[in-house]
């Protein structure tokens, strides 16, 4: 007889492993699979972002930044440093260990909140007296009942046809967090997320790193001031060479050098040689295989699993969350839909708007972002007013080295309602979360200003930035 639950959760990534926990806080039995491997070929619970994204990418960039730091800022503190030396094999060793007690930990809290872990890939079958069949296909391949069933299967990297990628010389983002050595010259397609974070990482490391970008603009989805303060600080001041608008036309290994061919932004033809390439040109839905054709599961043309605001896929008990879905390719954005889903199934009514997830980009200076950039407010005829203060007039940030940047409140012009926070600059991933819980609470940029900040610190950028919507900060 087959193992029977309320609900099976296919995935556990940062959206699956998180609806299975609050399933399983609200009483319900639950089960979550999921066919991730590690290096050794054991399970390895936490999706992409745990394993080789979110996670792992973080731990290099802050190797990668102490060690920049060590080199270029420590005798700014009066330190002096000789023969400062990176040891690529123990920053990974540091990142893996930090990886290993992420995943781990996910196997102890499905103990702790009796959700059972089921090894394999998981797929719909059919339904049968009001439940859905669900295969756990793998070495021990077994079906099990669910009441519910939350897709919650992440994405995988997009590629580009004709670029084979080997993770040895051509790279995606597991590769591009796995090289052994520093290279002396590193290509990027792609630059969007991962491909300034990972960029940066061995930029800061030593290598030369050119970056190559189809969309004629640099970051089109921030707000302008801050896309074109970060390709100033990315370019001029770090050395990264990004190249917007091009079209690459040949992509080959000659020898041991990959060779890619494309036109620029003015059409003029070029040739890039580099000792390694990273492909990071976005994601992709992972929905291949996770239902059979007689459930009747629709998947667009993109492959995202139709679902309606509610994160329901329109079948009898089935729910999809995360990358599979519309909406931002974000791991928290995944979570936070799986606890939705959670308490839905629980009869519960949570809400999740979508206009106040937070954006971050940990690159140095960190990039943050919540609500409507400047330029939408004016293509949507929005009346605005904004406030913008730079981190050059705070004592904190200069105490930290790290005076670069702004950050940008924008407020609708009768209400004064927050409509949107931009930061780039020290910390950003840290500092937009108060513009995110302010924009829940539906608060006026009246009440940023009224709230005290604690002096000194880098929050009081914030309080100064809706100051200035009404034009009146004090230290500008």
């Amino acid at each position: 007889m087959s193992k029977s639950f309320d609900v099976v959760v296919i995935g556990a990534g940062p959206g699956g492993y998180v609806a299975a926990i609050r399933a399983a806080q609200l009483g319900f039995s639950v089960a979550c699979i999921d066919e991730n491997k590690n290096a050794d070929g054991k399970p390895a619970l936490g999706g992409t972002c745990l394993n080789v994204g979110c996670i792992p990418s973080k731990a290099l960039l802050e190797s990668s930044e102490q060690f920049h730091k060590i080199q270029h800022e420590a005798a700014i503190h009066g330190i002096s440093v000789t023969g400062a030396k990176v040891d690529v094999a123990k920053m990974l060793e540091r990142k893996q260990k930090i990886v290993n007690q992420f995943t781990t930990g996910i196997g102890l809290l499905f103990k702790k909140n009796k959700v059972t872990s089921l090894h394999g890939h998981g797929k719909i079958l059919k339904r049968e007296n009001e439940k859905w069949l669900v295969e756990v296909g793998g070495d021990a391949s077994e079906v099990v009942e669910a009441k519910h069933v939350i897709i919650a299967t992440g994405s995988t990297p997009r590629y580009i046809p004709g670029i084979e990628v080997d993770n040895v010389d051509v790279l995606d983002n597991v590769g591009a967090l796995s090289l052994s050595a520093v290279p002396k010259r590193l290509g990027v397609i792609g630059a969007g997320v991962i491909g300034l974070e990972m960029g940066s990482v061995w930029k800061r490391l030593g290598a030369e790193v050119t970056v190559l970008e189809a969309m004629p603009s640099f970051l089109a989805a921030a707000d302008e001031e801050v896309s074109k303060l970060a390709l100033r600080l990315f370019t001029k001041e770090q050395g990264l060479n990004i190249q917007t608008g091009v079209k690459i036309t040949e992509t080959k290994k000659v020898k041991k050098v990959i060779q890619i061919k494309y036109t620029d932004s003015a059409g003029a033809e070029q040739l890039l040689e580099v000792d390694k390439l990273i492909v990071a040109v976005g994601r992709v839905p992972n929905t291949n295989g996770i239902a059979a054709p007689e459930v009747g599961l629709r998947i667009d043309q993109r492959g995202f699993v139709e679902v309606d605001d509610h994160c329901h896929a329109g079948l009898p008990g089935i729910w999809a969350i995360g990358d599979v879905v519309r909406g931002p390719m974000l791991a928290h954005k995944a979570s936070e839909e799986g606890v939705a889903v959670a308490e839905r199934i629980a009869g519960q009514k949570p809400h999740l708007d979508f206009n106040c997830i937070p954006w971050v980009i940990y690159t140095a200076p960190e990039i943050a972002w919540v609500g409507k950039t400047e330029q939408q407010l004016k293509a949507e005829g929005v009346a605005y007013k904004k406030g913008s203060f730079p981190f050059a007039a705070n004592g904190r940030a200069h105490s930290l080295n790290a005076a670069q940047g702004f950050v940008k409140m924008l407020a609708d012009a009768n209400t004064d309602r927050i409509l949107g926070v931009h930061i780039i600059g020290p910390m950003a991933g840290e500092l937009i979360s108060e513009a995110v819980v302010a924009m829940e609470f539906h608060a006026s940029s009246e009440d940023i200003a009224r709230i005290v900040h604690a002096h000194p610190s880098l929050a009081e950028v914030m309080h100064e930035a809706a100051l200035g919507c009404d034009k009146r900060a004090i230290h500008n």
